[in-house]
């Protein structure tokens, strides 16, 4: 298991974005509810919406759009649960 379990969702409060981190934080939190350790909500300003597993970045909105609850859900588990099953919302990972 990656030695950081702690998730960071960084988002503009210029843009009003932080029901969106909100409802993010919620679905990982109840996803990995025993997996993570923290997750924390930063205010952030400039069109920033970024999602950290420790201080890794794996979702930033400038380079990837705005994030699927799924999309965010997969790279997560990648770092802090590889084995665990996200259900239906899974895909195999590319070959």
């Amino acid at each position: 298991m990656s030695e950081s379990r702690r998730v960071e969702i960084e988002y503009c409060t210029q843009c009003r974005w932080l029901p969106r981190a909100a409802w993010l934080a919620q679905e990982l939190l109840t996803t990995f509810e025993t997996e993570l350790t923290e997750l924390a909500l930063k205010p952030g300003k400039g069109g920033i919406f970024v999602v950290r597993v420790g201080d890794e970045v794996v979702w930033d909105r400038r380079e990837q759009g705005f994030p699927e609850p799924t999309a965010v859900k997969q790279a997560v588990r990648d770092r802090v649960a590889p084995g665990k099953s996200l259900g239906h919302s899974d895909k195999p990972a590319p070959e």
